[in-house]
């Protein structure tokens, strides 16, 4: 317990617990064991009464009731989250009919099976929708990141591009057949692209 409770970045817990086999059940238990004096005979403590067999195989059966109610709770809360990033890289997928293909290895190929934990997949999750949003460029956003659009900075990171592409085909005309421009940004971006008569009414 002493190993686990000191990892303390992301994802070293999980790890942790795939390398040895086990489960965060397995702390669960034996921290409330420790906090209960269940593991006193290991410190040369003894104990006092004595259990009848019935008892014993009823706390044996409340204690795996116990165990399969939180690993139930986990196994739920992990394909919640599973569930909601898949739809949210599903709506990714459809932004533009230039992003179609291969979306989700092609934005992020390191893009695992499958997490080994909850904390896993939410670490995982922060690093890969900062990158989407923040650091890839969008074909279908004119070459923008998605928060240089939401945020109004892509008409002068435009104009820059522009600018020096204009400084190039200035200096050595003859080796562009025409004034280059970089791509143009859309009037309006869509995920889910709503029926063309509702935006001709909303126009």
């Amino acid at each position: 317990m002493a190993e686990y409770d000191g990892c303390t970045n992301a994802g070293e817990k999980g790890a942790l617990l795939r390398r040895e086999g086990l489960y965060s059940s397995h702390i669960t238990e034996w921290r409330r064991a420790s906090a209960s004096g269940s593991l006193a005979g290991l410190t040369g403590t003894p104990r006092s009464g004595k259990r009848t067999p019935d008892q014993a195989e009823l706390e044996k059966l409340k204690r795996r009731n116990e165990r399969l109610e939180r690993e139930l709770a986990k196994t739920e809360a992990a394909l919640t989250i599973m569930g909601k990033a898949h739809e949210l890289l599903e709506l990714f997928s459809e932004s533009s009919a230039t992003d179609r293909p291969s979306s989700t290895l092609k934005y992020c190929p390191a893009f695992p099976d499958r997490f080994g934990c909850i904390a896993d997949a939410r670490a995982f999750c922060e690093q890969f929708f900062a990158y989407y949003n923040h650091e890839h460029r969008h074909s279908g956003i004119g070459l923008h990141t998605a928060a240089s659009v939401h945020y109004g900075t892509a008409v002068e990171i435009r104009a820059q591009r522009a600018a020096t592409l204009d400084a190039a085909y200035d200096a050595n005309p003859t080796r562009f057949t025409r004034r280059a421009q970089p791509p143009k940004l859309p009037t309006i971006a869509w995920i889910n692209p709503p029926p063309a008569e509702e935006v001709a009414q909303s126009a």
